[in-house]
């Protein structure tokens, strides 16, 4: 069965973003997620949490992006990545969230791509065996640099995965985010399904225009129908910008009955 999950980020701008959580039960949605928590009114939040009794699916781990030392693509990060994710363990006590989003930030200038790795895969070796304790998963994401992000450090999916190997912690794994990989890569079906035990949580948009997943050249119903097979059980975060803003809850409810033909 898959588990579709609202990114609040991305809908309804005009009103707060607790009031959006409402909205997304009332659409009959079994959960939320956003990204960076720090800047968020988590009291607000934790009551709509309550209230309408939604999972939190995910979000992010505030990591730095304004390069050396505090990256975590330097030996200096490391320390300040572990404090960051033991951050989080306020968010997963106070709104039930388990899962959090790692950014590796921008590539670094003037510092070996492999050293680069090398100190990435330190920290999350570092974090390892707090977010096993604590009972929570961190999910590494890579990013498109063709049309969102440039200059961001991990794109492919290839490295992401070796990055996982080299760790060896099943508390860590990879957040796959089906537009950015499409954009970056391609080949999504053998990328998805040979590492399925090592993805914690997907992203879902289409390409182009990063709008609803009927409305691009992503064949999400083929996607999803091989996801719903296989033993994944995470959540698959609806992370796209609605291509008509006035029918926001009418794309929302569509993507959920498509979602819900698979299941039945």
């Amino acid at each position: 069965m898959l588990k579709p999950s609202v990114c609040i980020e991305m809908f309804w701008p005009e009103i707060a973003l607790a009031d959006r959580i409402p909205r997304v039960a009332a659409l009959g949605y079994p959960a939320f997620e956003f990204w960076g928590w720090w800047n968020k009114d988590l009291d607000a939040i934790e009551r709509a949490v309550k209230d309408t009794g939604l999972a939190m699916a995910v979000c992010c781990v505030k990591t730095a992006f304004s390069g050396a030392p505090t990256s975590m693509l330097t030996p200096q990060g490391k320390a300040p990545f572990v404090q960051a994710v033991k951050d989080c363990l306020t968010v997963r006590d106070r709104l039930g969230c388990t899962r959090f989003i790692v950014t590796t930030g921008n590539e670094l200038k003037d510092v070996p791509r492999a050293a680069q790795h090398a100190a990435c895969v330190d920290a999350l070796k570092a974090a390892a065996p707090l977010a096993e304790d604590e009972g929570i998963t961190l999910v590494l994401e890579p990013l498109n640099l063709l049309v969102d992000h440039a200059g961001y450090y991990l794109a492919t999916s290839a490295e992401g995965f070796q990055v996982l190997h080299e760790v060896g912690s099943p508390a860590i794994k990879l957040l796959f985010d089906i537009y950015h990989q499409q954009i970056t890569e391609g080949n999504l079906s053998l990328n998805i399904f040979n590492h399925i035990d090592q993805i914690g949580h997907f992203h879902v948009a289409n390409h182009p225009g990063r709008h609803e997943p009927m409305l691009g050249e992503i064949n999400y119903p083929y996607l999803f129908s091989r996801i719903a097979q296989t033993a994944y059980d995470a959540f698959i975060g609806l992370e796209f910008s609605p291509s008509d803003a006035d029918n926001t809850e009418g794309i929302l409810k569509e993507v959920l009955d498509g979602v819900r033909r698979l299941d039945a």
